[in-house]
């Protein structure tokens, strides 16, 4: 499935399943929720922090998949196509980072 066809599929999903779209401000308080629940998923598996015996069956991708929902609800709302937006910033970051990672001491 492509960015554009996900952002399709999301908003047909909303449109019928979801009755309507949350407004912009609630879905960007959503995508915080969401990403603090990412984090805490981290910090837990790969950080230093223990999982509580309720926290041990969270699926990560599960979780990543709730970001990328509620990101992609939010881009629908603001007209945004997500598969243009990543494709110029991809080469925003490629020009502008071409030398700076691979001069980069702390990266060696």
């Amino acid at each position: 499935m492509t960015i554009k066809e996900a952002q399709a599929t999301i908003d047909k999903w909303i449109t019928t399943v979801g009755v309507r779209y949350f407004d912009p401000l609630t879905n960007t308080a959503i995508l915080m929720e969401e990403v603090g629940e990412v984090a805490r998923v981290m910090s837990r598996k790969y950080g230093e922090q223990s999982f509580k015996t309720s926290d041990k069956k969270v699926d990560l991708g599960d979780e990543m998949a709730d970001v990328l929902f509620v990101l992609m609800c939010l881009a629908n709302q603001c007209d945004i196509d997500l598969e243009q937006a990543l494709a110029k910033n991809l080469d925003k970051k490629t020009k502008r980072d071409a030398t700076r990672h691979q001069n980069n001491p702390k990266l060696k």
